[in-house]
This record gives structure tokens, sequence and C-alpha cells, in this order.
């Protein structure tokens, strides 16, 4: 998939004061942007055609419609999307098959052993068989209609997904979870994988024949929708309202200290607060909304840390998958991987100026469009979390040397409903946003 594309900015100097809410008692009321003004024009399905010949000519034609880019791409269906095409099969002398069947899989793989795989979705479909017990797909072929095949024959097929699947939880049960998408990555061991196969059988002296392509499947999910302050914002392209006056649009962390020492001679501290927007689930492609408080008694220390460049912000990946299926959950063999996919950029706030002893900081974490959404199947998942790590200032030796804080996310695949999510963050500095450090004074005592 693509790789997001660059936000739309905004300046702030456009920003008039006086112009954010200070409570949800005081939103004005506004009207929705009609949006549907002009007809949605819906894309036509992609052909995907996939061939088995016999004799250097085409026996069994395979098509598939699905929702992918190009021709070329796998076919690849959404959620409440039904497996749409068609099989031809060309028996101009007549032919030995006994039936037909188009299969649907969905599997878990977690090495390059058969046993290294997992099956968790599994559908059968006869399409026609010799047997006039076994249900038939209809056909307008009359060739199709007997108990032997005759001539050019063709079935439409229109094969329903199912949305959740039943998945063994290691302790005996199972556990129904969403339909996994897609997942496949060069340096990753683990991967979800779906199949498309049309099975013809032929009988006892003669090999079974197949046609088969693998295919994409993207779920379908979708985050709450934000604080009416923060689609106001997004509405009418101001700025964010912070979590100060907007508390229902943030979900502030637990406060924690940032300590250490200066210049291997003198312990610092810097209260840090650190909010994230609500609801705590976001949509691939779009950003994170983040805001940062920091307090000390010393107004140079704060300088340092608050520099851009400073606050390290980090969304982490965690892939956790096993590769032992036939064990109980407790007894597999676990693997896990965990990988910074995105860092916050940060720019003074808008809305809240600085005081002698704060600093007030908007950021924004940026999620690509080829972000793999949130997942939970049996004994594979994808999970991620928003991380604070040390403050990156020069001179500056932090007590903490991994995380100073972790909040669990989720990343969704459709938007929220209402307007559209906003990136608010400017062009990159051209000079250093970093403070001056050729000298750095004692601070005073009592710093927090």
């Amino acid at each position: 998939m693509d790789v997001a594309s660059p936000p739309r900015y905004r300046r702030f100097s456009s920003v008039r004061p006086g112009l954010v809410p200070r409570s949800t008692d005081e939103l004005p009321p506004y009207t929705r942007r009609n949006t549907l003004a002009q007809p949605l024009v819906r894309r036509e399905p992609t052909e995907h055609v996939y061939l088995l010949t016999e004799k250097n000519r085409p026996w069994v034609t395979l098509k598939l419609y699905s929702s992918a880019k190009s021709s070329k791409s796998l076919p690849t269906f959404f959620e409440k999307e039904n497996i749409n095409g068609s099989v031809e099969i060309n028996a101009d002398k007549g032919d030995s098959i006994q039936s037909i069947t188009a299969l649907v899989t969905g599997r878990i793989i977690t090495g390059a052993s058969v046993h290294d795989s997992s099956t968790f979705l599994s559908l059968s479909l006869p399409i026609w068989s010799k047997s006039t017990d076994i249900p038939r797909v209809p056909s307008p072929s009359e060739g199709a209609s007997k108990s032997k095949l005759l001539g050019h024959c063709e079935w439409p097929l229109s094969i329903p997904l199912p949305r959740t699947v039943s998945v063994p939880n290691g302790t005996g049960g199972v556990e129904t979870c969403r339909l996994p998408e897609t997942f496949l990555e060069r340096h990753t061991t683990a991967s979800i994988q779906y199949d498309f196969a049309i099975v013809i059988s032929r009988g006892k002296l003669r090999a079974d024949s197949q046609i088969k392509t693998a295919f994409g499947y993207v779920p379908s999910s979708r985050p709450e929708a934000p604080s009416m302050l923060r689609q106001l914002a997004y509405q009418e392209g101001t700025a964010l309202v912070g979590p100060q006056h907007d508390p229902e649009g943030w979900n502030t962390l637990r406060p924690i200290v940032a300590r250490g020492m200066m210049y291997h001679s003198q312990l610092v501290e810097v209260q840090c607060n650190l909010s994230l927007a609500r609801p705590s689930c976001y949509t691939r492609g779009a950003i994170i909304p983040c805001y940062l408080t920091l307090q000390a008694s010393d107004g140079r220390l704060l300088d340092h840390f608050a520099a851009p460049s400073a606050i390290v912000v980090k969304l982490l990946r965690r892939l956790r998958y096993f590769s032992k299926p036939s064990h109980s959950r407790m007894d597999v063999a676990w693997h896990e991987t965990v990988e910074e996919v995105s860092t916050a950029v940060w720019w003074p706030s808008a809305s809240l100026s600085s005081t002698p002893t704060s600093r007030h900081l908007e950021g924004e974490i940026k999620l690509g469009k080829d972000l793999r959404p949130t997942t939970s199947a049996g004994h594979f998942s994808i999970s991620y979390q928003v991380v604070l790590r040390p403050f990156d200032v020069p001179h500056f030796a932090s007590e903490n040397r991994s995380l100073l804080l972790s909040e669990p996310v989720e990343i969704a695949t459709m938007h929220a409903k209402g307007p559209r999510p906003q990136a608010y963050s400017p062009p990159p500095y051209a000079s250093n946003s970093r403070p001056t450090n050729e000298y750095y004074a004692p601070l005073s005592s009592g710093a927090l």
C-alpha cells in the first residue's frame, strides 16, 4: 500500500484569540457541510483472470471481480463484500469430471514446515456434481444441466465471507474474533494468508485439477466519534482545543517525573503530563493528536526539555504469535517482535501560552496508510502502544533508561463518523529548534 500522503498544513498565526470555547456548554451551533453535493461514482470492480490450459488451449477459466486497484494486483475483498466471479470449463467432447468445488481458506502461517500452519477459515461451495443429490450452482449453460458436462459450461459465483471466525483459545475452548486482515511482510516469519481455489475432481484414475490464487482481505473497523469540540475544530479548520478546556476529548495519562543528572553534577526534575486524543482508537493514514505539559521551577531547564527535538514519543507495534499450533497456549513457543512505526512531531501550543514554570506543546503521530489494524486471532496478535522515552537533552543522563510512560492504543481501518481528522503539524523548522547549550547555569534549589 502507498505511504500516507503529506498533510495539509495550517499556520497558527491565523487563529485569533478568543475563538477557543471554554467548555462544552459554550459550543456554538454549526451546520455540517454537504460533502455529498457531487454524486459519488463507484469504481467498477477489477477483473482478475486465471487460466488452466490443456493441450495448449484454455480448459478452465476463473474470473474474480474485486476492489483491487489493478488486475495485476491480488484480488482484494473488504468486509461485507462477496467473492464474486465465474468459472468456465470447456468440455467439448465430454469429460470424466465428477465434481467441481470452490474452496476458500484462511491460514496463520508461522514457518516453512507444513506443521507451522493453522486454518481459521474453511469454506466449501459445491458448484457442480455428477450426483444429483448434491446441490449445484445454477448455470445458464445447457451442457451443465445433466449428469455429464458437455461443451462450454459456465457458473456465476458469489460467496459471502463471514465477519467473524472461531479459533482455539489454548485452554480447550474457542473464542470468536474478527476475520483478520491479510498480513505478509518480508522480514517477518508469520503471515496471514487467504486462498481461493477451484478443485475439479476427475475420478479415481485421473488426478484432480486445481486453479488457485491468493487474495487480500480487509476488515472494517472504525473508532467512536471524537468529542464535539474536536469535531468542530476539524469541521471549521481551527486549532484543536487542549485537555484543559476539552477534558472529554483527551485521555490524560498519569503524571510522571523525568529525573536525571545534568552535566554529571546536578539532579534535575521535570514533571510531564502527556495526553492522547480520545477515543484511543485511530484510523490508519490519519494521525494521533498529542498534548504535553512540562513543569519545573527553572525556565531555562524547561526550554531544553520543551525543544521539539528533545521530546521522544513513539508508536510501537507488537507482533506476537506461536509456532506450535498442536500445543496448548501455555506450552507453545512464543515469538514476539516490537518495532517503532512512527514518531511524534511537536510545536508550541496555539491555545495556551508558556509561563515561567510551564510549557505547553501540541503534537501528532502520523499513521501510515499501510499500518495493519489491531488484531487478535487466537495465537496471533498485533497490538500498538504509544510510549514516552527519556528526553533527548544534551548533557542530560536520565535516571530511567527505558520507558517513562506507555499507553495501549488501537489502529482501525475506517474513519470515525463525522468530520475527517486533520493534520496540524507545521513544516519542519529550518534551524535547530534545540536551545543553545554552550552554557548551563546551576538550577535553583527545589526545582520540580
